[in-house]
């Protein structure tokens, strides 16, 4: 055997020795560490079209209304050939909107949205403590139930069992995250962001659903063991700078980037951002193969990141339930981060190209 075939069959020998390794054990470690400071501009424009008008027509479209740490909501204007349009609100949680009407001799309804904000990521410092001031009646608010998220019978049960020997606030909250990834899955064929029936879902066993199911659950069994939480409803703008693809926006189609995140809030912690939902959503998603485990290394970083906070490609609009559409002859809505539109025939559905079409877009402003 000459020298080239002895390396060779060396070569092969020890290649065949070694066990086979999956393209997803080979992947490189991933990196998902959002962390506070740097403010980024963002300017994005919401464009409706009703596509078979009849009679009357009315829009509402979300402005952002959220303003925080995390979040500077600035200006918002309008154009389009709506008979009259306004600014307006819901009568309880402030969820800002632009409404506007059409004329029954309109063809073409369209109005166009544009809104800037400054958005940054968040991180939560578990190490710093400090006993954290906040009113008792605004505590107690984000701990009742709404229509779709009650807080007793099984939602209550469930959360009691999950948490039982939690002896904090930070102890439940972290049982409740960690039970709602275990046992909660992303479903890829809910439309929309889900429905958020926190109820049937735990009734059912049907544990399968998108960020407006997933997120409600947590927060549900969060206010039911009394650690006020919060569902807040907004979009995503841009990629991750972290590369994920599950956790970006293209700012040139985000009329399905829509996604809700949670909030609970911690006696020394203050508000906390939270996101069980996206841990699920790049579980499932993000790599050819559905990922079982929070500790691959994909799913890892992310899971540790999102108990506590976000990243800033993402912009918050409210954290409404219940939306009372003003003047609107339709039901409430559960949330509010779509574009709505009623007409002759009632509720359009938002969902329904072929008859609510409409486009957003984003761009980062950069000084």
């Amino acid at each position: 055997m000459s020298d080239i075939q002895r390396r060779q069959f060396l070569a092969t020998s020890a290649a065949l020795a070694l066990p086979a390794v999956s393209p997803l054990a080979m992947a490189q470690e991933r990196r998902f560490n959002p962390q506070p400071g740097e403010w980024r501009t963002f300017e994005f424009t919401t464009r409706v079209e009703i596509l078979k008008p009849e009679g009357t027509t009315r829009v509402w479209l979300p402005i952002p209304s959220v303003d925080a740490s995390y979040q500077q909501s600035l200006e918002s204007t309008w154009s389009g050939n709506a008979a009259n349009a306004r600014m307006a609100s819901d009568d309880k949680y402030g969820a800002k909107m632009l409404v506007a009407d059409f004329a029954p001799t309109e063809s073409k309804p369209f109005v166009e949205l544009t809104s800037r904000v400054r958005t940054q990521n968040r991180a939560t410092d578990w190490a710093q403590k400090v006993a954290v001031k906040e009113d008792t009646a605004t505590l107690k608010y984000w701990t009742q139930a709404t229509e779709l998220m009650p807080t007793d019978g099984i939602v209550k049960q469930t959360a009691q069992d999950v948490t039982k020997g939690a002896k904090t606030d930070y102890d439940k909250a972290r049982m409740l995250f960690d039970w709602v990834v275990d046992n909660t899955h992303r479903e890829p064929k809910v439309r929309g962001c889900g429905v958020g029936d926190i109820k049937a879902m735990l009734e059912t066993g049907n544990m399968g659903g998108k960020c407006g199911d997933i997120n409600a659950l947590f927060v549900g069994l969060c206010r039911s063991v009394g650690v006020p939480a919060r569902d807040v409803y907004g979009i995503r703008l841009v990629p991750s700078k972290f590369g994920y693809k599950e956790l970006s926006g293209n700012p040139a189609n985000l009329a399905r980037a829509q996604h809700c995140r949670a909030e609970v809030f911690l006696s020394q912690h203050g508000w906390v951002a939270m996101d069980p939902a996206d841990v699920g959503k790049v579980m499932r998603l993000e790599t050819p193969e559905w990922l079982k485990t929070t500790k691959h290394n994909v799913v890892a970083p992310v899971n540790k990141a999102l108990f506590g906070g976000w990243e800033g490609n993402w912009m918050a609009f409210n954290t409404a339930h219940d939306v009372a559409l003003p003047g609107s002859k339709g039901p409430r809505l559960g949330f509010f981060m779509y574009p709505n539109a009623e007409n002759a025939s009632g509720r359009l559905d938002s969902l329904e190209p072929d008859q609510f079409k409409y486009q957003i877009t984003a761009k980062e402003i950069v000084a």
